[in-house]
């Protein structure tokens, strides 16, 4: 992950403001909203191939540059055609050594038309490795940042094994 400089952070973290809202929705289902306190088991995002749920989540301000290190990217899919569902992506999950604790930043993803000509309908996207893979390929782009109405931009939400 590249380092952004802080005006272009307070720029991205800006852009996603509205969306903390959508973020409890999207990653901690309907459960969680009845009771946030509690962890919800449910499918929530993909990280390393498997799926997790989440227990909770807090925005947070935008890092500086000494310390964006310790957030990982949760990739968000704004454009996915494939009705199997595509969740949110982690680059990392608990017992990957790359895993910050549940510390976010939010990229958008993007199908490309090509990607779109190449698949037909999209396949779900399960990993850092699958996202980076079709972005290779030209069939995504990926953006820092959220999309209107998508996760925060910065948050804080730990991950659990799907019961």
């Amino acid at each position: 992950m590249s380092v952004q400089s802080p005006m272009n952070l307070d720029r991205v973290s800006n852009r996603a403001a509205a969306g903390a809202g959508m973020l409890l929705t999207l990653l901690t289902g309907a459960a969680a909203v009845a009771d946030p306190g509690k962890p919800n088991f449910m499918p929530s995002l993909y990280a390393d191939g498997d799926v997790y749920g989440t227990k909770g989540t807090t925005t947070l301000p935008a890092p500086t540059a000494n310390n964006l290190q310790s957030f990982d990217v949760l990739y968000a899919v704004s454009n996915s055609n494939n009705p199997a569902g595509q969740l949110p992506v982690a680059e990392a999950a608990p017992g990957n050594p790359e895993y910050n604790g549940g510390r976010w930043f939010t990229h958008t993803v993007e199908w490309t038309a090509e990607g779109f000509t190449a698949h037909g309908i999209v396949p779900v996207l399960m990993s850092k490795e699958d996202v980076l893979r079709h972005e290779s390929l030209g069939e995504l782009v990926v953006t820092p940042g959220s999309f209107p109405g998508g996760p925060a931009v910065f948050f804080q939400c730990p991950v659990l094994p799907v019961k």
